[in-house]
């Protein structure tokens, strides 16, 4: 039995390297414009599960019946896009967009701070004018 379920497994993880392999982490670059070339990066989650039965300990008359089967489920999530434009590379990250409003709030808080930091020190430069 050992055999034939090393064999399913075997066969899974062959069907996954398939499926997944670097080409699919870092993408082909993508010429998006003149000059501008674009690379996605994304995340991969996956899952396998498999199993068997020896049905001739179980059953007397059988001739070593084996039955097996095997699973598996993949996630493809684009995380970034590197950004190449003449001599200058930027990460571009492509966010889930929020799904409740504390996530919003959350999102949105840094782009507030910095607007509040620039009132304020548009106001301490004007006092220091006078």
């Amino acid at each position: 039995m050992s055999k034939n379920v090393s064999d399913v497994l075997g066969a899974s993880m062959s069907k996954v390297r398939e499926m997944v392999d670097a080409n699919t982490v870092v993408g082909a670059p993508i010429a998006a414009a003149e000059g501008v070339t674009l690379i996605p990066i994304s995340k991969i989650s996956f899952g396998l599960a498999s199993g068997g039965a020896d049905l001739a300990a179980k059953v007397a008359d059988t001739n070593g019946t084996f039955s097996g089967g095997a699973g598996c489920g993949v996630k493809i999530t684009p995380v970034a896009i590197i950004v190449i434009q003449g001599d200058r590379v930027r990460v571009m990250p492509v966010d889930e967009p929020a799904s409740t409003a504390a996530e919003r709030v959350i999102e949105q808080l840094p782009g507030f701070v910095d607007k509040l930091s620039d009132m304020f020190g548009k106001k301490k430069s004007d006092i220091s004018d006078i």
